[in-house]
C-alpha cells in the first residue's frame, strides 16, 4: 500500500523543485543509453547486491526501478516509490538524508553547466527491507537529463554495503570526475571546501580496482601496467590510507567517502 506523502517527503520535494520548473518527457532510447553507460561508471562494488533507479526531479518520484530491487529490498519495481523508500529510512538517518539532499541541490545549482557531468553524489544510509531487517546502502547518483536551466532526471545506484560498514554515522561526499576537485566526508554544518586528495589519479584507478576485488595481475592487464608497478601502487595506497589489508582499505574508503 502506498504511504501518504509525509511532511518529511514534501520537504525534500521542495528542495528538488528549486532546480526544475517544467516537466520534460523522456527520450526513451537516449535515456536507456545513459543508463547503460552510467551503470558501468557507478557500479564500483561488483560483489555487492545493487539496483538502480531513475529519479524524476519534477514529479519527485521514481520513473524506473530495476528488477534487482526485489533481491535487495524485498520490493518489486512496481511496489517501490520514493515516498515508500523515504519512510523506510532508519529514523536516526532521516535527518541526514534530508540534509544531504539539500546540500546536493545547493551544490549543483552553483555549478557551471559544463561541470555538471563531472560530479557524482555519494552517501550511505540505513534502509528497512520489506522483511523489517535493516541494511546499509551506498547511494551513488549522477545527473543524466538536464539543460542550462533545469535538472530533470538523476540515475542512482543503491549497493548493499552492510558487510563493509556495520556502524557509524552516514557519510556524504561529492566526487569530482575528469580531474575536478572532490569534497569528501562533508559535515552537515560545513560549507563546501575542496578536500585534499591523498591519492594520485593512477592510485585512485587502482583503488577502484581493489574495491572491485580484482587481483594485481588483472589490474595490470586492464591498466596496461607492469605487475611490479601495480604492486608498488598497492603498497603506497595502503601506506597512505594507514591500513594493512585490502579489507581494511575498503572499509576505510567507504567510511571516509573516498570512492
Amino acid at each position: 500500500m502506498e504511504p501518504p506523502q509525509s511532511k518529511y517527503y514534501l520537504t525534500a520535494k521542495k528542495f528538488w523543485k528549486t532546480v526544475v520548473d517544467i516537466e520534460k518527457t523522456a527520450d526513451t532510447s537516449e535515456l536507456q543509453q545513459q543508463i547503460d553507460f552510467h551503470k558501468r561508471l557507478l557500479n564500483i562494488f561488483q560483489a555487492g547486491s545493487f539496483y538502480y533507479i531513475v529519479f524524476n526531479m519534477y514529479t519527485g518520484d521514481l520513473e524506473i526501478v530495476s528488477e534487482e530491487s526485489e533481491n535487495l529490498l524485498g520490493y518489486k519495481p512496481e511496489e517501490l516509490s520514493l515516498p515508500l523508500f523515504m519512510e523506510r529510512i532508519h529514523p536516526d538517518d532521516k535527518p541526514y538524508f534530508l540534509n544531504f539532499e539539500y546540500k546536493v541541490v545547493e551544490f549543483f545549482k552553483s555549478l557551471p553547466y559544463e561541470k555538471v557531468k563531472s560530479y557524482k553524489v555519494q552517501y550511505d544510509i540505513r534502509i528497512k527491507r520489506k522483511d523489517e531487517h535493516y541494511i546499509r546502502i551506498l547511494h551513488q547518483a549522477i545527473q543524466i537529463d538536464y539543460d542550462e536551466n533545469n535538472f530533470y532526471r538523476t540515475l542512482s545506484l543503491h549497493t548493499d554495503i552492510s558487510h563493509i560498514k556495520q556502524e557509524g554515522k552516514p557519510c556524504f561526499s561529492l566526487i569530482g570526475l575528469d580531474n575536478e576537485p572532490s569534497f569528501f566526508n562533508i559535515q552537515l554544518d560545513q560549507a563546501f571546501t575542496k578536500s585534499y586528495d591523498m591519492f594520485t589519479k593512477r592510485e585512485r584507478e587502482i583503488l577502484k580496482c581493489i574495491v572491485e576485488g580484482k587481483m594485481s595481475k588483472t589490474i595490470a592487464d586492464e591498466l596496461c601496467l607492469s605487475l611490479h608497478t601495480v604492486n608498488t601502487h598497492r603498497k603506497n595506497i595502503l601506506a597512505k590510507a594507514e591500513v594493512k589489508t585490502p579489507v581494511d582499505l575498503i572499509a576505510k574508503a567507504i567510511k571516509e567517502g573516498w570512492l
